[in-house]
């Protein structure tokens, strides 16, 4: 059965759609989000969190980031869901099939073509439809952050290290850092294959970054452009092995082995 995200700024709209969805036999699962920004931020928890979902059912005018918008958006992601644009305007369905949208529904939404909708949904999610071609590195990942305002993607190339920060952790790059609301252990294991290594109940650090590796009296610390981050006692070993393992592979190669543990 499918997991489908309905997306609309306005309340009784969204009810109602939810409300159809889920009179769908075909529909197992309705998640909602009132704006296009949460919607981009519960897709990315779904993700990390290893979540299917199979699409979106979104309205094109809201406040901010919209609809159009969100589905470009969508093209930063290794799996994106498909799109089904629900809106009371009908100047619009050239620029969204030409992103790559499953349909286009006008409002008031008639069951028997939401149903037509659901049933486009099922087809393509069964013959594993790719998204749209882009130019994107297909081993990338892009994690969705909010900047006054305004919805960023943030490249997972460009991430040295993550620090927790209560219910939110901080994504740091070159450019900056990026607050974005997910457990660290969760990134954790969906970074660990990537070479992303833990090395404290609170830090993440890319492996491709680390310059420098300081063992002094069982400490050790790795040095990641400026920062030098320290390493807890628990999983001093785990990081001397697997850094040892990494550079002593010829290059491009890495097992990403070696299991994250919480701190208690």
């Amino acid at each position: 059965m499918l997991h489908v995200l309905a997306v609309d700024d306005e309340r009784p709209a969204l009810e109602e759609l939810t409300y159809l969805l889920r009179k769908d036999p075909r529909v197992g699962r309705v998640s909602r989000a009132g704006d296009a920004s949460s919607a981009l931020r519960d897709l990315s928890r779904m993700l990390v969190e290893g979540e299917r979902l199979d699409a979106v059912f979104l309205d094109i005018r809201m406040p901010g980031l919209d609809g159009l918008d969100f589905t470009r958006l969508l093209t930063g992601f290794a799996a994106p869901p498909h799109v089904v644009f629900v809106t009371a305007h009908d100047d619009c369905a050239v620029t969204a099939f030409e992103l790559g949208a499953l349909d286009y529904l006008l409002k008031p939404v008639r069951p028997e073509r939401l149903a037509e909708s659901v049933r486009r949904v099922v087809g393509a999610v069964g013959r594993a439809v790719p998204p749209p071609a882009q130019a994107r590195d297909p081993d990338d990942e892009m994690i969705p952050v909010e900047l006054g305002g305004r919805t960023r993607l943030v490249s997972r190339r460009a991430v040295t290290y993550v620090e927790a920060q209560g219910d939110y952790v901080r994504l740091h790059t070159a450019d900056g850092g990026y607050l974005v609301r997910m457990p660290l252990s969760a990134l954790t294991r969906r970074w660990e294959a990537a070479g992303f290594i833990r090395i404290h109940r609170s830090t993440l650090v890319a492996a491709a970054h680390i310059t420098e590796v300081r063992f002094d009296g069982g400490r050790a610390a790795v040095q990641i452009g400026d920062e030098l981050l320290q390493v807890s006692r628990r999983h001093t070993r785990e990081v001397r092995e697997r850094l040892v393992r990494r550079f002593h592979q010829p290059d491009g190669e890495d097992d990403g082995a070696g299991g994250a543990h919480d701190e208690r």
